[in-house]
């Protein structure tokens, strides 16, 4: 699979935060991130481990209790079942990838059980 770069594709889980998939296959799936400043996604958890890269801004994860500070560069793992969340202390655009597929953020899945959750 090969993905163009495209401003089209964006979802709005949860006011202040746009995510598109960007590729995916039988076993990964990559998403780009965007957080406006002042942004949250709230402490969840799933099954698929999750890979991330912070491209631009500064954000505040939270995984299990540890609590770090992300700048441009930095990186993480979270292994699945692991809770965690994400605050956007500036504007931040991140990469991310799950393994397995994660369904509900699969492209020709309208309509995400977990992302509506977010709004909870």
């Amino acid at each position: 699979m090969f993905n163009k770069n495209s401003s089209d594709g964006y979802r709005s889980t949860i006011k202040g935060i746009k995510q598109k998939t960007l590729v995916h296959g039988q076993k990964t799936l990559m998403t780009e991130l965007r957080m406006a400043k002042g942004t949250r996604i709230p402490n969840h958890k799933h099954p698929q481990e999750q890979t991330g890269y912070l491209v631009t801004g500064r954000t505040r994860l939270f995984i299990g209790d540890q609590v770090y500070t992300c700048e441009p560069g930095d990186s993480w793992c979270i292994p699945g079942n692991v809770k965690h969340g994400t605050f956007a202390i500036n504007d931040s655009v991140m990469i991310e990838i799950f393994s397995p597929v994660r369904e509900d953020l699969h492209p020709d899945t309208e309509y995400s059980p977990f992302i509506q959750s977010w709004n909870r």
